[in-house]
């Protein structure tokens, strides 16, 4: 039986450049600027051709089979069938107050809120399930037979729970809901699992939590004792000097420090929902540490600031590379028990996600 045997070291590759990547990614901006966006579409399609191609798993590159006409026509039936409804939904509402239905009109609010929040759950899942069906790799692809209904109530009751007792299970929602979506795609003839633990991701999302808490306190306490020894040396003049010292340091962990702590605990969880996925005998890993994340999102914010926003069509590109970069496997595949996929194949894109603007790696 013919074996790939799996090194950690270079189980996936990639060999694109960001030159490149800039022929496909300028007149793809231009396109969708000229047709008021519509273009989109077909860009997408075009930097997934270009990623994948360049992507390296094991001993074959990824093929993109995806087309723009399948996220165009997917994003039009999702604006027919739920956006266009909704939003003549504000004009029902007003008559409804008018006429004294204030009850109804706002029972009718929560029901449009809990079906956006519903269908949040079904976009995740099934554009997942898109991209692994349009995904190649020796000929096969992925998918799923289940439609994401039931993934979307799933997504709906996990995500309160989370939040009820002060947010302290948001951990637990979190890998939870990994754990479901992945162990109902497929991949070939094999099935992943997963088996994310929260309690491995929960001190540094307790860390989060408590953080504000922690510096605001700090911030009272430094701000008192600023005043105190401002006073003390300069008057009213160094105690106002002093408090302004508080009120920077205050804003500098807010968009700093809390942020970085946001991000150690992404990564945390990032390395264990990946690590704790399996396919067939393959077990993976993602390896980028707090500080890889920290570099990929400054890098990001000064393309995009100091080009004036152009460079923000170069983000797909950092982020994909970035995910093959980092990702690893170890393990073996068995080549003769390859079979192509039997899974029902999505014959629209990602319509869903378009609408609510959800983005994934």
């Amino acid at each position: 039986m013919e074996q790939a045997p799996i090194e950690a070291e270079s189980a996936f590759g990639f060999d694109g450049n960001w030159q490149d990547f800039a022929k496909i990614a300028f007149p793809n901006l231009l396109l969708t600027i000229v047709t008021l966006g519509i273009y989109r579409f077909w860009a997408t399609t075009r930097e997934r051709q270009y990623l994948w191609a360049h992507s390296r798993f094991v001993d074959e590159r990824l093929e993109w089979t995806g087309t723009g006409k399948e996220l165009f026509v997917g994003f039009v039936l999702v604006f027919i069938l739920f956006i266009l409804p909704l939003s003549l939904f504000s004009f029902v509402q007003q008559g409804l107050i008018a006429r004294g239905y204030e009850v109804v009109a706002m029972v009718l609010t929560f029901v449009i809120f809990f079906g956006f929040f519903y269908l949040t759950g079904v976009a995740r899942f099934r554009a997942l399930r898109y991209r692994l069906s349009r995904t190649r790799w020796r000929g096969i692809r992925g998918g799923s037979n289940h439609q994401g209904f039931r993934y979307g109530l799933s997504y709906m009751w996990k995500t309160i729970v989370g939040y009820i007792p002060l947010g302290l299970l948001v951990p637990w929602s979190m890998t939870s809901l990994w754990n479901e979506r992945m162990r109902k795609m497929s991949f070939g003839p094999h099935e992943f699992d997963a088996h994310a633990d929260s309690s491995n991701v929960f001190a540094r999302y307790l860390l989060f939590y408590l953080a504000p808490i922690i510096f605001f306190i700090g911030g009272i306490a430094a701000g008192a004792m600023g005043m105190i020894a401002g006073q003390s040396l300069g008057g009213d003049q160094g105690a106002g000097i002093g408090m302004v010292g508080a009120v920077v340091f205050l804003v500098l962990f807010f968009y700093l420090g809390l942020g970085l702590i946001a991000v150690a605990f992404f990564a945390k969880f990032y390395r264990e929902v990946v690590g704790s996925t399996t396919w067939g005998n393959l077990n993976f890993s993602f390896e980028a540490s707090t500080m890889d994340w920290v570099k990929l999102l400054i890098v990001d914010a000064l393309l995009v600031v100091f080009t004036a926003g152009i460079g923000f069509i170069f983000l797909s590109y950092r982020h994909w590379k970035f995910f093959m970069v980092h990702l690893e496997a170890n393990g073996e595949i068995l080549l003769d028990e390859l079979t192509q996929s039997t899974t029902t194949t999505a014959k629209h894109g990602e319509g869903l996600l378009d609408a609510f603007d959800i983005g994934a790696i």
